[in-house]
């Protein structure tokens, strides 16, 4: 490839360096990908065409040219001034035409530009009849385009001057750093607002194209603020500003979904925080309700009847974790059971649970088992807005994140968590429960249960080793926090499933759960689905099963739904475990993920 000449002697220039880059660096490069990234890289058009500039510009500064002409753009118009009403031949027209065409106008006012060295913009002139008396005004033009400005105003109270009420972080306004919060507005292009009201000038500025020409009266600058620090929250809830009557301006909102990240960039109203999408290139932010704001208004929103009819659901269907097939306990009128051993692949599976539901005549004759921690009432008043979130990667040795199932009864999670123990029995475990009765013949302490004795458990108890307990025929069950820290202290991952309104005493810096809610199709397809499986009928008749019924299905559903409604915000996915075999695929490459790329986890983990 050629190169261009620098005006340094025999040196080379950058252009010729650049074309001699690849082949000098391949004795290096290993990797035959790496040489063709490399050789595509250096051979870029665009690269080079960017190098020649760099050079002919440094050629230039070294050649330091006078202009021959500094007033190319006065003398075109003076020629065709002159040419006008003279001899109308073919060349004075085509000569007439050029000098006209606004290319070849903006590049002789270019030419004029560089040769007189005026690159400071020209200001528009000041206008003649200000009044002696009246306060230092500033003059401010600003280019519109399809971009909002990025301001919002509004009328002061006391005074009814027109204000600055906000400047949008990366917007033109913003960009300019002409316009400040506390200017006070006089005229847009030429025209009073003194006596109009902000949505008048609002359509003023919508109405307006090109150039838009402000006089302000400064406001009184505050000291330099500190440089917010950096700050990433994760959205909690939907929010659409057009559906927000409260927002001072819909078309400054910003829009998002439950789950995304986004990045703060203003605190400084109390009530609306600027904000924009985590990795959006736009520099422009947008307005979302502040924590503050959102929590109130949400917890107005709230009527008094959802929490206790919420409450109710909770308790029927909710609040029971999901185990299985012996040592029958149970939580108001849902029975629940803890497994014995269970084999499957030929290995063992200790202290795995199965979930089912039982008949009306068992749930009459049984008490009421688990303990909520005092959550159920925390739960209701709590209002989801954001969470502030940092970037996570799990270092190699690092434990691995406890990952809890949730979901309703027969939905599938034990036949998930069954499937990826089956899959790698050396990296994925569950815990063993803890119990206070009797170890039968056939029975391992340490494998079927941990046994210990009643009065070590009730201490436990006090001492809230448990994530969950309960009692029945007077004997405890429960699964213990040590049982889950001794399998991560193995740096195995932990499969933990449990009733939602538990999974906030899990999030904590230690545990770092990742959260999957699986839940069931539409009861259409769970009875196209669903018609060969069949749950245990009772808590005396282990080997007893019966067909899911049309009552199975719709409470599995409304219990998802009622799950969803309340605890989505705790949530890091969610299956529809329609195919068992395509759910676990998806949760399967969602653990992997996990464990080997960067996600958001909350600020508050960081810190053990």
């Amino acid at each position: 490839m050629p190169a261009l000449a620098t005006g340094t002697g025999h040196e080379p220039g950058l252009y010729e360096l650049l074309a001699a880059l690849p082949s000098q660096l391949q004795p290096h490069v290993n990797c035959s990908e790496d040489n063709t990234f490399l050789q595509d890289m250096f051979g870029e058009r665009s690269l080079h065409s960017l190098v020649k500039i760099h050079e002919r510009l440094q050629h230039y500064e070294e050649s330091k040219p006078a202009p021959v002409l500094e007033g190319a753009a006065p003398l075109a118009r003076d020629v065709s001034d002159e040419l006008e009403g003279k001899s109308a031949s073919q060349d004075v027209k085509e000569l007439l035409k050029l000098l006209a065409n606004p290319h070849v106008k903006s590049l002789l006012s270019v030419h004029d530009a560089v040769a007189q060295k005026k690159y400071d913009p020209e200001l528009p002139p000041l206008p003649e009849d200000i009044d002696d008396d009246e306060d230092s005004v500033k003059i401010i033009r600003l280019v519109k385009n399809k971009e909002p400005l990025g301001a919002t105003i509004r009328r002061d109270e006391s005074t009814g001057a027109i204000i600055v009420a906000r400047i949008m972080k990366g917007g033109p306004a913003d960009r300019s750093g002409l316009i400040h919060v506390g200017d006070e507005l006089k005229e847009v292009n030429g025209i009073p607002v003194d006596d109009k009201k902000p949505e008048e000038i609002i359509r003023i500025l919508a109405q307006s194209q090109g150039a838009i020409t402000f006089k302000v009266v400064p406001g009184a600058k505050d000291e330099a603020s500190i440089k917010e620090p950096q700050m990433f929250v994760k959205a909690l809830f939907d929010y659409d500003p057009k559906d927000d009557n409260t927002i001072p301006c819909k078309e400054a909102g910003l829009a998002f979904k439950k789950g995304c990240i986004l990045q703060i960039m203003s605190q400084d109203d109390a009530t609306w925080w600027q904000a924009k999408h985590e990795g959006d290139t736009n520099p422009r932010a947008g307005l979302i309700p502040s924590k503050q704001f959102q929590e109130r208004r949400l917890a107005f929103q709230q009527p008094v009847t959802t929490l206790s009819s919420l409450r109710r659901s909770t308790r029927r269907s909710l609040t029971a974790p999901q185990t299985c097939t012996a040592d029958c306990v149970s939580l108001d009128d849902v029975t629940v059971e803890f497994e014995d051993a269970d084999y499957s692949g030929g290995f063992h599976l200790a202290g795995f649970r199965r979930s089912f539901r039982l008949s009306r005549r068992d749930r009459k004759t049984t008490k009421s088992m688990y303990e909520a921690k005092k959550s159920e009432m925390y739960d209701m008043a709590d209002v989801p807005t954001y969470e502030e979130v940092v970037p996570y990667r799990r270092q190699r040795g690092d434990k691995h994140r406890l990952v809890v199932l949730v979901g309703p009864t027969g939905v599938g999670l034990s036949e998930l968590k069954k499937k990826l123990l089956i899959s790698d029995p050396q990296h994925f475990s569950v815990t063993i429960p803890h119990t206070s009765r009797p170890k039968k013949n056939q029975e391992t302490d340490g494998v079927d249960y941990h046994f210990i004795s009643k009065q070590l458990f009730e201490t436990d108890i006090q001492n809230n080793k448990f994530i969950e307990h309960g009692e029945y025929k007077g004997n405890f069950y429960g699964t213990s926090l040590d049982s889950i820290r001794s399998i991560l202290s193995k740096k195995k991952v932990c499969l933990l499933d449990v009733q939602p309104h538990l999974i906030k005493h899990l999030r904590t810096a230690e545990f770092k759960p990742f959260v999957v809610f699986v839940k069931p199709p539409t009861v259409d397809r769970l009875r196209e689905t669903r018609k060969k499986p069949q749950i245990i009928s009772g808590k005396d008749d282990k080997d007893s099963t019966k067909p899911f019924t049309e009552e199975d299905f719709q409470e599995m559903v409304n219990t998802a739904q009622t799950m969803e409604t309340q605890y989505s915000h705790l949530f890091e996915m969610v299956i529809v475990n329609d195919n068992l075999d395509v759910a676990f695929s998806e949760l399967q490459l969602a653990l992997k993920k996990v464990e080997t790329e960067t996600h958001w986890i909350p600020v508050s983990w960081t810190h053990s």
